[in-house]
Formats: C-alpha cells, sequence, structure tokens
C-alpha cells in the first residue's frame, strides 16, 4: 500500500510539472504570424500591458486576422533585427473582415485591403503583450 501511494503520489508531482508550463500560457514554439511575406514562430507567455502605462512607440503592430474557425496566421510590422523592433512588444489591433477572410503576409497588405474596404482595423489596441518571435 505504502509503493502504491508512493507511485500515485510521484505520478501526481509529474503531471502538475507537465501541466503547469501549459496552464501559464507557455507552450511549445508554434507557427505565430507573418512579417514581410515570412512566417516567425512565437510562444505564447501570459504576459499582459494593457493596464500598464506603456508608452505606445515601446509596442510593434500586430494585425489579429484570425476569425473564429478561418485558421488564418495574425501579421506583425517588425521583426529581430529590423531598425526600431521593440523586442517582441506588440500593440495588437483587431481586423473585422468585410469580405470572405484570405491569408494575408505583411502589413503592406494590411493597409491595402483596409484602403479598400475590404478590412476594417480597430481604432484601438484590443492587447499589449509581450512574446519572443524565431524565423520559421
Amino acid at each position: 500500500m505504502k509503493r502504491l501511494l508512493s507511485t500515485l503520489a510521484a505520478v501526481g508531482l509529474l503531471v502538475a510539472i507537465a501541466v503547469g508550463p501549459a496552464s501559464a500560457g507557455l507552450g511549445p514554439p508554434h507557427a505565430g504570424f507573418y512579417i514581410d511575406g515570412t512566417v516567425y514562430r512565437t510562444i505564447g507567455t501570459p504576459t499582459d500591458f494593457s493596464k500598464t502605462d506603456a508608452q505606445a512607440s515601446s509596442f510593434d503592430t500586430l494585425y489579429q486576422l484570425d476569425e473564429p474557425g478561418t485558421g488564418l496566421l495574425d501579421v506583425a510590422t517588425a521583426a529581430p533585427g529590423d531598425p526600431g523592433y521593440n523586442g517582441g512588444r506588440w500593440m495588437v489591433f483587431a481586423i473585422t473582415w468585410n469580405v470572405p477572410p484570405v491569408q494575408l503576409t505583411s502589413d503592406e497588405q494590411v493597409l491595402q485591403y483596409a484602403a479598400n474596404g475590404w478590412i476594417t482595423i480597430s481604432s484601438d489596441p484590443v492587447k499589449l503583450f509581450e512574446c519572443p518571435v524565431i524565423k520559421a
């Protein structure tokens, strides 16, 4: 009985360790978004700067293209190595599709779609957060 309890305790500890990072918003790198036609991977983090007074200039823009069920990747404006890159700090703007959704791969395309009225970009950011990006 003592051995069974020890085994169960060990299994419980292993499950807690394995689930801990996932429940904190962390996970393995996954395709996150496009920047100038290139896919970048990211690791989700629980960081949220929404209720801070961080200056808008300390963030790069990320356009949230995905509506439920579309599976589209988002589009960001800057990548590591770009002049003025803010180290993975993102100001997220929601996109509302006025035409059937398609995958856009650059901020220039996003702005062109907005100029043509095919999408609407939210006037205020919906989220401010930080996550690292790695070229896929």
